[in-house]
């Protein structure tokens, strides 16, 4: 049996704020809006359905995309270019600079409401031996 994660609920002040500040970071569209949804799909068929909610029930989560080498150059460009603060690693003891854990890079920054992005471009362990 394949179990394939659909879409996740990303809580934010103001849904269309956050979808696009995550949409102009990594360079994708907002791809639909429905109900109090706006969602950004991703390239594994996964949407992240930005709602707003009062910010008192906001709980500060941790969202790790895994992208190219070129679109994590383009997108940590943006990141630079915008002076968001960010970070190498999650604890946030290496700001300004990016890591590079398992011969890939990989950044930390901050959406609009303290949501946790993460950028990598090899994953965690590295890639699976052929």
């Amino acid at each position: 049996m394949s179990v394939d994660l659909n879409h996740t609920i990303v809580h934010a002040r103001d849904n269309r704020e956050s979808a696009r500040f995550f949409t102009e970071i990594v360079g994708l569209d907002i791809t639909g809006e429905w109900g109090p949804f706006v969602a950004v799909a991703l390239g594994n068929g996964v949407t992240l359905d930005f709602a707003t909610v009062p910010e008192d029930r906001i709980t500060p989560q941790h969202y790790a995309f895994l992208v190219s080498e070129k679109e994590f150059d383009a997108a940590y460009a943006r990141i630079t270019e915008r002076g968001i603060e960010h970070y190498a690693d999650p604890h946030q003891k290496h700001p300004g600079t990016i890591n590079h854990n398992d011969g890939g890079k990989g950044v930390y920054f901050m959406d609009p409401v303290g949501h946790a992005m993460e950028l990598l471009t090899v994953p965690y362990g590295g890639w699976p031996s052929a």
